[in-house]
C-alpha cells in the first residue's frame, strides 16, 4: 500500500503547483513589456497548463484550462467554448481518430505488420528485416495511430528472439525494441491533417494571423518532407547499428518469411479491403488542395477539408456488409482518445489566446527576441532552433516544446521577413520525433522505459541518445534543405 500512497501524494502535489501557477502567476510582481493584466492571466494559465501536461492527466488539466480561460478577460466563456469545440479543425481531429480506431477494430493493423515482416527479400539479411520493421513502424505510427505498431511488433520480436535463442538485454534485442519506438516516433508527426502533427501546424497559422501574416503549410510539401526525413533517418540509424554498433545478427539468418508466418492471418475480407482501399482514398482527398490548388476540385476540398471527414464517418457508418456497419460507432469509441482530443483543444484555444492583441504577449515577444536574434543569420536561426528543439523536447513533453517555440520562430521572421515555412515545418517535425531520450519527453519513451524485461535504463540512455545524434545531422544536413525547396 506504501507505493500507492506515495504515487497518490506525488500527483497532489503536481496538481497543488499547477493549479497554483494558473490562479496565482498574475500576481507576481513582475514587468514584463507590453503583456497586459489580461495577458498576464493567459500566461499564467498557459505555463500552469504546461507543467500539468507533462505531470499529470492530460483531460483533466485540459479542462481546467478551457474553464479558466472562460473565466478571464481574455473573453466570456460562451465565447471560449465556441471557438474551441466549435474549431472545424477540432472537429476533423474527432472523426479522424475515430476513423483510425476503426482500422484497428477491424484488424488491418495486423495485416500491415504481417505484410512488413513477411518479405521474401529478408530471408537471411537480418538487417533488411531490421529495415522493413521500422519501415513497418514508421508509416503505422505515421497513418494507423501511434502506439500500434509498439503493441503489434513488440510481441512479435519477442517470439523471433525466443525462436532463434536471443535473450533479454542481449545487445540486438535491446537495439531492436529501442528502433521500435525510434521509428514509431518518426512517423508520429509525418500526417498533416491528424493528430499532434496537425495540432501545431494549426496552432501556427493562428499564431501568425494574430500577428498580422498568416502563414499556412502545405501538407503535400509537408508530407513529403516527413517520409524523406524519417526514411533518411532509418537507413542511417541501420547502417550505424550494422557497421558501428555491431550486434550479433547470426542466429537471425535462420528466420524465413514462413516461420514468421507459422500463424497465418486468413484472407483479407472484403469488408477490410473495403476499409482499407477507402481510407486510402480518403487521404488522398485531402491531399488534393496541396497538389492542386488552382483547380476548380482543389479550391471546392479546400473549402470543405475539415468536412470531408465527417461524410467519410457517414459512409463507414451507413454502409453495411454482412449486415454490420463497416464503422460501429458505439464499439469503435469504447478506445477514443480523449487525451489527445482535449489535448489538442485547449493547445488551439491558448495558442489563439496567447497571441490575442488583448494579451499584448507578441509585442513583449517581439521586445526581448529581436535584440537577441537581430544580427544572426536565418541558416544559424535554423539551427539554434533545432538544437533547442532536440534539447528541450527530451526534459519536457514534446507537444508542449512545439508550442512554445512557435511564437519565437514566428516572431523572428516576421520582424526579419524570412520565409519561417520550413523552419516550423522541420521543429514541427523534429520535436515530436526527436522525444526518445528520457521518460519524461513523450509516452512512447515513457512506455520504453517502463519495460522492465527487456531494457535496461542505462542502455535506453545510452542507445536513444545516438539515434536521436542521427536524427539531428539528418535534419540539419538533408531535410531542413529538402524543407526549403519545397515550402514557401
Amino acid at each position: 500500500m506504501a507505493p500507492t500512497k506515495q504515487k497518490k501524494d506525488f500527483y497532489l502535489v503536481h496538481m497543488a503547483i499547477g493549479i497554483g501557477i494558473m490562479l496565482l502567476f498574475r500576481f507576481l510582481p513582475l514587468n514584463l513589456p507590453n503583456v497586459t493584466d489580461t495577458g498576464m492571466e493567459i500566461l499564467g494559465i498557459f505555463i500552469g497548463t504546461l507543467y500539468l501536461w507533462s505531470t499529470s492527466d492530460p483531460i483533466w488539466s485540459s479542462v481546467l484550462a478551457i474553464f479558466l480561460t472562460g473565466l478571464s478577460g481574455y473573453a466570456d466563456m460562451n465565447t471560449v467554448l465556441t471557438s474551441t469545440f466549435g474549431t472545424p479543425i477540432l472537429v476533423q481531429v474527432f472523426f479522424l481518430l475515430t476513423l483510425i480506431n476503426c482500422l484497428i477494430e477491424n484488424n488491418l493493423t495486423e495485416y500491415c505488420g504481417r505484410f512488413f515482416l513477411t518479405r521474401k527479400i529478408c530471408t537471411g539479411r537480418p538487417w533488411l528485416l531490421t529495415f522493413f520493421i521500422m519501415l513497418g513502424c514508421m508509416l503505422m505510427g505515421a497513418f494507423m495511430g501511434g502506439f500500434t505498431p509498439v503493441f503489434l511488433f513488440w510481441p512479435i520480436l519477442y517470439d523471433i528472439f525466443e525462436t532463434v535463442g536471443m535473450k533479454p538485454y542481449e545487445k540486438y534485442p535491446t537495439i531492436m525494441v529501442i528502433l521500435v519506438i525510434v521509428a514509431t516516433l518518426l512517423g508520429f508527426p509525418i500526417p498533416p491533417f491528424m493528430g499532434n502533427g496537425l495540432a501545431l501546424i494549426s496552432n501556427y497559422r493562428t499564431v501568425t494571423g494574430n500577428m498580422g501574416q498568416e502563414v499556412i503549410i502545405n501538407d503535400a510539401g509537408y508530407l513529403i518532407v516527413g517520409l524523406v526525413h524519417a526514411t533518411v533517418c532509418i537507413v542511417l540509424i541501420i547502417l550505424f547499428c550494422k557497421f558501428i554498433l555491431r550486434p550479433d545478427t547470426s542466429r537471425l539468418k535462420s528466420i524465413t518469411p514462413e516461420l514468421l508466418d507459422r500463424n497465418p492471418l486468413p484472407p483479407m475480407t472484403f469488408r477490410q479491403k473495403f476499409i482499407g482501399i477507402s481510407f486510402a482514398v480518403f487521404i488522398c482527398i485531402l491531399l488534393i488542395p496541396s497538389v492542386a490548388s488552382s483547380t476548380a476540385l482543389g479550391a471546392y476540398v479546400k473549402a470543405n477539408t475539415y468536412g470531408i471527414s465527417l461524410g467519410y464517418t457517414f459512409l463507414l457508418c451507413a454502409i453495411r456488409i454482412d449486415k454490420k456497419p463497416l464503422l460501429n460507432f458505439p464499439q469503435t469509441m469504447r478506445r477514443f482518445s480523449w487525451g489527445t482530443y482535449f489535448l489538442i483543444a485547449s493547445a488551439i484555444l491558448l495558442g489563439n489566446a496567447l497571441t490575442s492583441d488583448v494579451t499584448g504577449i507578441s509585442p513583449f515577444l517581439n521586445t526581448v527576441l529581436m535584440p537577441i536574434f537581430e544580427k544572426v543569420p536565418t541558416s544559424l536561426f535554423a539551427i539554434i532552433i533545432m538544437l533547442f528543439t532536440v534539447a528541450l523536447t527530451n526534459v519536457c513533453n514534446s507537444f508542449v516544446i512545439g508550442i512554445l517555440l512557435q511564437p519565437v520562430i514566428a516572431t523572428f521572421c516576421l520582424a526579419t521577413g524570412t520565409n519561417s515555412t520550413p523552419i516550423v515545418a522541420m521543429m514541427i517535425l523534429f520535436v515530436l520525433s526527436s522525444a526518445a531520450i528520457t521518460p519524461a519527453a513523450s509516452p512512447f519513451a515513457a512506455l520504453m522505459f517502463g519495460n522492465k524485461e527487456w531494457l535496461k535504463s542505462g542502455e535506453v540512455y545510452k542507445y536513444s541518445s545516438m539515434f536521436v545524434v542521427i536524427e539531428l545531422v539528418v535534419v540539419l544536413l538533408c531535410s531542413l534543405p529538402l524543407a526549403n525547396l519545397l515550402l514557401h
